[in-house]
């Protein structure tokens, strides 16, 4: 499918594009997450910050333990999300660079010379695990880091932050902007 480069987005008003077989059935536990997103959507639409609708849907789906994975140069702006959690739910939250391990153990490629721990996802997400949350967190976890994170999580994730240390942690502005779309990809103006 090309649903990115559709003119007419029908499927608003209903138009069914997909052969039958993509529709899927939903679980039960899949269902109670899409009720309680359609909530929120409909009751606060344009009204709540992203920070608002995570506490909201995990009060809404029962969540009672929360998770919370940074990368370490993000650890001020973990350490306010659990502290405005905590408020709320039980919150465990591990750094990336748990277990110390050397980047040489694994024949990785250093910033600098000299030691460099590795970030560790998989054992971010068996922390996590071990702690029985209910639902994981991201807070700028790198490229790459974030899809290990996701893949070993018992829990359902979400992320908060996603990291972009040239655009201040908003990698959307690399679309909005006219002047490096132009400059970077030689896209025409829009």
């Amino acid at each position: 499918m090309k649903c990115a480069s559709c003119k007419t987005r029908r499927c608003r008003e209903g138009k069914d594009c997909t052969p039958r077989e993509v529709q899927p059935e939903y679980v039960a536990e899949d269902l109670d997450m899409m009720k309680a997103a359609s909530k929120i959507e409909a009751n606060f639409y344009m009204q709540r910050t992203r920070l608002e609708e995570l506490i909201l849907f995990a009060k809404e789906m029962g969540y009672r333990k929360l998770g919370v994975a940074f990368c370490l140069g993000l650890g001020d702006e973990a350490r306010t999300l659990c502290h405005i959690l905590e408020k709320d739910f039980m919150v465990e939250s591990v750094c990336c660079k748990i277990c110390g391990v050397d980047k040489e153990e694994y024949g990785l490629d250093k910033i600098r010379e000299g030691r460099e721990t590795t970030c560790n996802p998989i054992a971010q997400a068996t922390m996590l695990n071990r702690a029985g949350t209910d639902l994981n967190i991201i807070v700028g976890l790198c490229m790459g880091h974030d899809i290990m994170f996701n893949k070993y999580s018992e829990a359902p994730v979400t992320t908060f932050i996603v990291k972009d240390r040239v655009l201040a942690h908003n990698p959307a502005g690399a679309l909005y902007s006219g002047y490096y779309q132009r400059n970077r990809f030689g896209m025409g103006n829009k």
